[in-house]
């Protein structure tokens, strides 16, 4: 895309930039005392497309919409593949288990990836792989078999899921562009952690995680199972080696701190894009706000949903772009 397709795209994206919700917004929304009270904010802000869309649906249409107006504004969407490898992932999961059981499953298939889901599952219905893309090639083949010949869908999906860090990663990096770079980095470092602590907690054998954990340049893999195996004390000390020693008091927390934290540091890393015009980051940031907002309605329509005390759905939202 040349220099001035740019300089219109990023000048599109700053009109939209203005209806991404605010810190006061969240605070207005927040202040709704019921989710229905939330659903009627919401559709005033412009969510939705009827105004009678459930809040999972009103959820998905908008982001629909944020990929509806990428498309609008580039011609070549795979410079932002990097953002939904994971949703091709979960579909070829998806997919396997539909095969497997043999039954038709509703629901289960994400929009918004690189390839249609009914490739996917043709290409597991038919055991033809060859209709699949070179980077899922292998990983469907031997996540299959598993399933197929062990029934084990915990190492099935673990062999899925770390295929789809592999290409988040490899793919991400070798657009060469900084927040795109970065993006594939952080994802991939907090998956890690992630599957460490959680695989010190249950006891997990050093084959699992090397199984399971995807290489990083910010992290020493090695070094990182090896903390996991010994115990959560020693997680929390390699950590404090590294540029993630802020994790640490996420993590002593909670999972979903962590999780949140994680959040947060990818907001933090692209709010700086927003002054590159001559790029496509600022469009790649304007994606990440969008599911960034996205996911803090997802959080707080649920807490409103369940009765979940105010201060407790404050702890898990996210903050904003904007």
């Amino acid at each position: 895309m040349a220099d001035k397709q740019y300089t219109y795209a990023v000048a599109r994206i700053r009109s939209k930039e203005l209806s991404l919700m605010s810190k006061s917004d969240i605070d207005q929304l927040m202040a709704c005392k019921t989710e229905k009270e939330c659903l009627r904010f919401l559709l005033d802000k412009g969510w939705g497309r009827t105004g009678e869309e459930s809040p999972e649906q009103l959820l998905t249409i908008e982001r629909d919409k944020t990929w509806e107006l990428i498309r609008e504004l580039v011609g070549d969407m795979s410079v932002f593949y990097t953002f939904i490898y994971g949703n091709d992932f979960h579909n070829l999961k998806a997919a396997i288990k539909q095969v497997y059981m043999n039954t038709e499953l509703d629901h289960i298939y994400i929009s918004n990836g690189t390839i249609p889901p009914e490739q996917i599952y043709k290409a597991v219905k038919e055991h033809d792989f060859s209709i699949l893309p070179e980077h899922m090639k292998a990983c469907a083949e031997e996540a299959y078999q598993v399933q197929l010949h062990t029934g084990d869908s915990q190492l099935c999906e673990v062999i899925i899921d770390k295929a789809a860090l592999e290409t988040t990663y490899r793919k991400g990096k070798a657009t060469g562009n900084e927040l795109l770079s970065k993006y594939a980095e952080l994802k991939v470092a907090a998956a890690d952690i992630n599957i460490a602590f959680r695989s010190q907690k249950t006891g997990k054998s050093r084959e699992f995680m090397e199984r399971a954990i995807a290489q990083c340049d910010s992290l020493d893999v090695k070094k990182l199972i090896s903390a996991a195996l010994e115990s959560e004390e020693a997680i929390y000390e390699y950590l404090s080696t590294t540029v993630y020693e802020d994790a640490v008091q996420a993590l002593k927390e909670s999972p979903s701190a962590f999780e949140r934290w994680c959040d947060n540091l990818i907001i933090r890393h692209i709010r700086p894009q927003k002054y590159n015009p001559f790029t496509i980051s600022p469009l790649a940031a304007y994606i990440l706000a969008r599911e960034n907002e996205i996911k803090s309605v997802r959080i707080l329509l649920s807490g409103k949903r369940n009765e979940i005390p105010e201060e407790a759905i404050r702890e898990r939202m996210r903050e904003m772009y904007v």
